[in-house]
């Protein structure tokens, strides 16, 4: 009963945020496909034309599971961060909401939901698309969603903590630029991680997003193994981890 009160009242706290962006869905959905739009043909199929084959399949075939997971990673990230920044210090969303019946706790959860919710609407523009060049048509591609949701979950978590660590909107480029571009470059999205030095490998697989990208592309391409249950269960610790850590450091922040 005390769960389901959680999150009927997190889901309060998601419902605010879908009333804001009814306000201004058209630009924010137009830049989520449009981006994915100039990656794929830059890359998919522009470097696609040089690379003929990867993993026994077309580039442009490789490549479109790991644009989903990147830009996954990508929106449910910036939500997190500058999304929950602004209404932390300049518009003070949360100072009111904290004066409402809704929890510490309950906000965050019904926030980090909003953020995994941006990042799977990502996922489905990006399918969308995809359907036009022949992509993502296999029932595998359709089965990832909630291997996605559980990406953009991950990364709303992170998110989260970096607003609860950061004082103003410049250091977010720090985590920005040290951990997620890299991540989104060295985590199997433009090429495999198997093709990496031994070195690098292995720091590859601490990355969630090499995880993430590793099952995506097997179930997207229907290439099955063993393997993918590992990495499914090493996403779900870390979903349940950053949960916690998320909700106990905004809580602090929140409470100074």
């Amino acid at each position: 009963m005390k769960n389901q009160l959680i999150f009927i009242q997190a889901m309060r706290v998601w419902y605010r945020n879908y009333i804001i962006f009814k306000r201004t869905w058209l630009v924010s959905v137009f830049w989520v496909i449009l981006e994915p739009v100039f990656m794929l043909a830059a890359l998919g199929f522009g470097l696609g034309a040089y690379v003929k084959t990867m993993g026994g399949v077309s580039y442009a075939e490789f490549f479109f599971p790991g644009l989903l997971c990147s830009s996954t990673m990508m929106v449910a990230f910036f939500e997190g961060t500058y999304g929950n920044f602004s209404k932390l210090s300049y518009s003070k969303v949360y100072s009111a909401q904290m004066l409402s019946p809704v929890t510490i706790p309950e906000l965050i959860v019904g926030d980090l939901f909003w953020g995994a919710s941006k990042g799977i609407l990502s996922a489905l523009a990006i399918l969308l698309v995809g359907q036009f060049f022949g992509l993502g048509q296999s029932l595998g591609a359709v089965a990832s969603l909630p291997v996605l949701f559980l990406n953009a979950w991950i990364f709303s978590c992170v998110g989260m903590i970096v607003t609860s660590l950061v004082r103003n909107y410049d250091q977010i480029i720090y985590p920005t630029s040290g951990l997620i571009v890299p991540m989104s470059l060295f985590a199997g999205t433009y090429f495999p991680v198997d093709e990496l030095h031994p070195a690098f490998r292995m720091l590859s697989y601490l990355l969630p997003l090499t995880h993430v990208t590793t099952l995506v592309r097997g179930m997207a391409l229907d290439q099955w193994n063993v393997m993918m249950v590992a990495h499914a269960g090493i996403l779900v610790i870390l979903a349940v981890v950053l949960t916690r850590v998320s909700i106990r450091r905004m809580t602090r922040r929140l409470q100074q």
